[in-house]
């Protein structure tokens, strides 16, 4: 077993499959835009990168730009798309219909990245059979049958903290993969399978700890205490 926080190898770095989303994200503003061709120092500087690590970064999937023109955008676009995987459609299943799941299931922004809100399932009587985007809320009994009916390929768990890994391992014994968990808590999976962690709380405290350092902060202990 490992826990979410360990990478696979995959070919390609883990940092660098970290930080493709950021060069898609910047040259997808830069396509709206009608930008043709991009250096590296700009795209680097939209993506909130260096220039050096982003050619390092993009010279794994092959494409090293042009010496005085750069990368072409919309070229770049589908490199990328192709290498994480967003040239084809992958069916999410959220699983907890809370606030949390809720505004996941009503977010526009997934359909456009190659993802499809495939199914809604929660455990709550008083919203099972609930219509959110769409999609009837189905009941938590069924979720293996709903994995299967609608091809589900990724599950996302927007559940309290004491169900997650039930749910967890449920979805994994129906051949589900791949895992986006907002649950406060470490999930044990087997090798074979991905989690990627989102926990809100930790990344305000992060925001908290610089906060208390800009302000002056506290003394750090000394000799040991």
């Amino acid at each position: 077993m490992k826990s979410a926080s360990q990478p696979r190898d995959r070919g390609i770095p883990e940092a660098t499959v970290a930080r493709l989303p950021l060069y898609l994200r910047a040259l997808h503003g830069m396509a709206e835009r009608g930008v043709a061709t991009v250096s590296s120092e700009d795209l680097a500087v939209a993506a909130g990168v260096n220039s050096a690590k982003l050619r390092k970064d993009l010279s794994h999937l092959g494409s090293y730009g042009t010496r005085g023109v750069g990368y072409e955008v919309e070229y770049l676009v589908y490199q990328i798309s192709r290498e994480l995987g967003l040239t084809q459609d992958w069916a999410v299943a959220i699983v907890g219909v809370g606030n949390l799941g809720r505004a996941l299931a009503n977010y526009g922004g997934f359909v456009s990245r190659g993802f499809r809100v495939a199914a809604l399932v929660d455990a709550d009587p008083e919203v099972v059979g609930d219509t959110i985007a769409g999609l009837n809320v189905e009941h938590i009994d069924e979720l293996e049958a709903v994995i299967k009916r609608r091809g589900v390929s990724i599950v996302v768990l927007a559940t309290p903290a004491a169900a997650a890994q039930k749910v967890c391992d449920r979805v994994i014994a129906v051949g589900v993969t791949s895992i986006l968990n907002f649950a406060p808590v470490v999930l044990s999976v087997p090798e074979s399978v991905d989690v990627r962690k989102v926990d809100l709380s930790i990344e305000l405290q992060i925001l908290a700890f610089h906060e208390q350092r800009k302000a002056g902060g506290p003394l750090m202990a000394v000799d040991g205490q």
